[in-house]
């Protein structure tokens, strides 16, 4: 018996990636990428059915979709509450999908969807007690606790955590660990510093290679903050596992390591978790969307069982 075709597509502030692919996801599938569009969310959300509808049509056979969003997500009620970055505000996006489609459709949140990837097939496999931690533009976070994931739309704003200092958050707080860590944050923060435009984090960390004592002291800033936020949550959640990913991942070892340095350094009485970084990177979103697809065609085919043998019975 063939694996089934899916469909899943990861949402993002500025960009659409989805894929098709059969049997068990992979980070390896063709993807297709597609611009959100600014400042017009009625035309974001046709953006988004129509990939769906393209990738569908290009499958031929596509038997379940699975869809992830940023922002305030409802998993259960199938609603997108509200992004910031994109505008929009309760969008009945399970419901507009299996319109378009007429096939299952699984959908939640893209770093909860990630964060059920990296566990599934990832850094963080069959961990019970996980944070995954993407750091990008912002800084959100997936938790999972005893073996459940938390589906809270509330929950998992670790980038709006306090962790000291005095920088603005665009929340209207001061200190948050998204203004002070994120990969947008230490761009913004090394060319204030400096006055030299950078392209982002990444040119912050080359210069910081190079000895650029500023670019020195706003990376080692990003990495306490960021084991701060860490120290805070293993009080109150003790994960095992933190699974660091978004862009600033891709650094690997220049954060990683003086990352679990700075928490072996702060922790007392907290459960001390392995800091580890996403086996999944820019993929984690999508593979946990075809997870929700997979999820979605498994808890549909009773039904459908059900439904035939009412019809084909006397």
């Amino acid at each position: 018996m063939n694996a089934p075709t899916l469909v899943a597509v990861d949402v993002g502030g500025t960009a659409i990636k989805g894929s098709v692919g059969s049997g068990p996801p992979r980070a390896s599938d063709e993807v297709v990428r597609r611009p959100i569009p600014a400042d017009d969310p009625p035309a974001a959300v046709e953006a988004v059915l129509d990939v769906v509808v393209e990738l569908c049509d290009r499958s031929g056979e596509a038997a379940a979709v699975g869809l992830v969003v940023p922002g305030l997500v409802d998993d259960a009620a199938g609603v997108a509450r509200y992004s910031e970055n994109i505008g929009w505000r309760d969008v009945r996006f399970r419901d507009l999908v299996g319109e378009r489609t007429g096939v299952p459709v699984g959908f939640g949140h893209d770093v909860r969807a990630g964060g059920l990837a990296e566990r599934t097939v990832g850094a963080g496999h069959d961990v019970d007690d996980l944070l995954f931690l993407p750091i990008g533009a912002g800084i959100s976070g997936a938790m999972v606790v005893e073996g459940r994931m938390l589906t809270n739309p509330y929950g998992g704003e670790l980038g709006h955590v306090d962790v000291a200092g005095a920088e603005d958050c665009v929340c209207g707080a001061h200190g948050c660990l998204e203004a002070v860590a994120s990969a947008s944050a230490i761009a913004r923060r090394y060319t204030r510093a400096t006055g030299t435009p950078v392209r982002g984090a990444v040119d912050v960390l080359a210069a910081a290679d190079r000895g650029d004592n500023v670019a020195v002291q706003v990376w080692d800033d990003a990495v306490a903050a960021i084991a701060r936020g860490i120290v805070i949550y293993a009080g109150l959640l003790a994960p095992e596992v933190v699974v660091i990913g978004g862009g600033l991942s891709r650094a690997g070892d220049r954060l990683i390591d003086p990352l679990r340095t700075q928490v072996h350094r702060l922790v007392r009485m907290q459960r001390e978790p392995r800091i580890v970084a996403s086996a999944l990177g820019a993929d984690a979103g999508r593979v946990g969307a075809a997870l929700l697809a997979q999820r979605a065609l498994e808890a549909a085919r009773p039904a459908s069982t059900a439904i035939t043998t009412k019809r084909n019975g006397p």
